[in-house]
């Protein structure tokens, strides 16, 4: 006796609404294990993973790729053996029996380590206990060259594999597949197809006339543009600048940088902007506090959560640093190049995105002197780094006074003025530039 199972779309964090489906690892047909990646979306966040809930052989697909599906709405159905009880909304609200494994537990970044079974990997016991009607397999499967374990079922392959095929109009039962455990690849519909490959689907976007493109706004795009909009007319900003020479720092990250106990560090003159930052925040403990605004109660926090903006090619995020201050700076540097990494990948998860009180941005590394940040919402400063470049510096006093080529910086300080007025904000920037300036101030 078999029953249908719905996975219903679940909240990965933070309430989140909706999540597009980018692109399916399964296909009807397919058989599927417990925690068997099934699908990656993307959240208003990041690029989230799910992992099946339910072993059996998938029936249907309730959404495509492209799709935007609300949460708790049915994302797949999957025919499992014997009598089941019927999913919740939110699976992960689910608890386990002790005959049933346990699902993964939360979404998000992939582990490397090969933790994740590839599709049609699962064991022949469910597969026998649900046949597939004899016309399930294609009649010229004989007639394949391909060895007979890889054509005894319906064909593997990822969706936009299958809309090129129709596209080209290959029939996929007489493709002879070469991606691992039998699935067909793009490449071998193109091998197969008797059409030019430049017939391609039609791209995403939407051409309304030859003169515009249309992007639809949805995503992580969506979601910052939403944050903007709020913080800008929600708090009060006000932002400030200075200007300095910051060679000093510069001198002191080369000689870091030639310790034997620092080779494997990636120590970046962020790394060294952040530590200032930090400890400036320290000495100023209103930055690191946060508006209630239905309480009517400035809260300051114990931990800075210094979260670093990363321009991705979903759009902006911001993953943090939790208790940034207490780290080494080889901690610290680890730490910021070991978030951008996650963050270009695709792969920072809704929970590193969360609860941060402190923000950088770094628009320098795209050749930009200086900006107005806007704040992350819910926190009271970000600092945002210009380009650091070699200038015309006055250097020395009276008679001592010359020109020299000196590194230089521009940092913009965007503070909350509900929670800091215009001296505390003034003495956070200043306080910054000076340890900069003279990194030897950091140890007061």
């Amino acid at each position: 006796m078999t029953n249908v199972q719905q996975f219903h779309l679940p909240d990965v964090g933070e309430g989140l609404t909706e999540a597009e489906i980018v692109t399916w690892l399964v296909a009807a047909g397919d058989v599927v294990e417990v925690n068997q990646i099934l699908v990656e979306i993307e959240t208003a966040k990041s690029l989230v993973e799910l992992p099946s809930p339910f072993a059996g052989e998938v029936t249907e697909l309730h959404a495509e790729p492209g799709d935007t599906v609300e949460v708790g709405k049915p994302i797949i159905s999957i025919a499992t053996a014997g009598a089941t009880t019927p999913t919740p909304s939110i699976p992960e609200a689910r608890p386990a029996t002790e005959d049933e494994p346990k699902l993964l537990v939360g979404y998000g970044a992939k582990e490397t380590s090969g933790r994740r079974r590839r599709r049609g990997a699962a064991t022949p016991a469910p597969a026998a206990a649900t046949p597939a009607p004899a016309a399930a397999t294609p009649a010229p499967a004989a007639a394949t060259p391909a060895p007979a374990a890889v054509r005894s079922g319906p064909v593997r392959c990822k969706p936009p594999v299958r809309k090129l095929a129709k596209v080209l109009g290959v029939d996929l039962a007489e493709v002879t597949p070469t991606g691992l455990d039998g699935i067909v690849t793009r490449a071998d519909v193109l091998a197969a197809s008797t059409k030019t490959p430049d017939v391609m689907p039609p791209p995403a976007v939407a051409e309304s006339s030859v003169d515009e493109i249309r992007i639809p706004i949805k995503g992580v795009r969506k979601h910052t543009a939403a944050a903007m909009v709020s913080s800008a007319f929600t708090a009060p900003h006000v932002t400030e600048f200075v200007t300095l020479d910051i060679t000093a720092t510069m001198e002191l990250r080369e000689r870091l940088a030639s310790r034997r106990d620092m080779k494997d560090v990636k120590l970046s003159p962020l790394t060294f902007i952040a530590r200032a930052f930090l400890r400036a925040m320290e000495r100023t403990p209103s930055s690191n506090s946060r508006w209630d605004e239905e309480a009517q109660e400035i809260v300051q926090l114990r931990d800075i959560n210094l979260g670093i903006a990363a321009a991705t090619p979903r759009g902006l995020v911001v993953p943090n640093i939790r208790a940034a201050q207490r780290l080494s700076l080889a901690e610290l540097a680890d730490a910021i190049a070991d978030l951008a990494t996650t963050a270009r990948a695709g792969r920072t998860t809704p929970e590193a995105m969360s609860h941060g009180t402190a923000t950088i941005s770094n628009f320098g590394v795209f050749g930009v002197d200086t900006g107005t940040p806007i704040l992350n919402p819910g926190e009271t400063v970000i600092l945002g780094v210009g380009t650091i470049s070699r200038r015309p510096w006055v250097v020395g006093e009276g008679v001592d006074e010359r020109i020299e080529p000196r590194w230089v910086t521009t940092l913009a300080l965007s503070f909350d003025h509900r929670v800091m007025d215009g001296q505390q904000g003034s003495e956070l920037l200043a306080d910054t530039a000076a340890v900069l300036r003279d990194p030897a101030l950091a140890v007061l």
